[in-house]
C-alpha cells in the first residue's frame, strides 16, 4: 500500500503574483497594477501562494495550478519589456517589426 499525498491547488492569480514579484523582481504596487487589482489584493494572493508553495516544498505535495480569470495580450510576444510580460497600456503603443 502506498501513500498518497494530496495535491495543494494554486489559482492562476497567485501563480501569476508569485512570477510577477519573485520572477520579474515587480514591486507589489507594479504588480498590483499589471494585474488590475489593489495592492492589498497582490499581497494576499502572494502570501497564500507562498505558504501553498512551502507546503509543497516542506511537505512533499504535488502543486497544481489551475483556474482563474485569465486574459492572455495576443501582442505577448511583441511586447517591450523582458520576457513578453505586459501591462497592455505600453503594448497597445507599439506596433511589431512588420505591422
Amino acid at each position: 500500500m502506498g501513500c498518497t499525498v494530496e495535491a495543494v491547488t494554486m489559482g492562476l492569480d497567485e501563480y501569476e503574483a508569485v512570477r510577477l514579484i519573485d520572477l520579474e523582481g515587480l514591486q507589489q504596487e507594479q504588480a498590483a497594477l499589471q494585474m488590475g487589482v489593489a495592492r492589498t489584493t497582490v499581497q494576499a494572493m502572494y502570501n497564500t501562494a507562498r505558504r501553498k508553495i512551502a507546503d509543497c516544498l516542506v511537505n512533499g505535495r504535488v502543486l497544481r495550478i489551475e483556474g482563474g480569470d485569465v486574459e492572455v495580450c495576443e501582442r505577448r510576444a511583441h511586447c517591450p519589456r523582458s520576457g513578453g510580460c505586459c501591462t497592455r497600456k505600453t503594448c497597445a503603443k507599439q506596433k511589431p517589426e512588420g505591422e
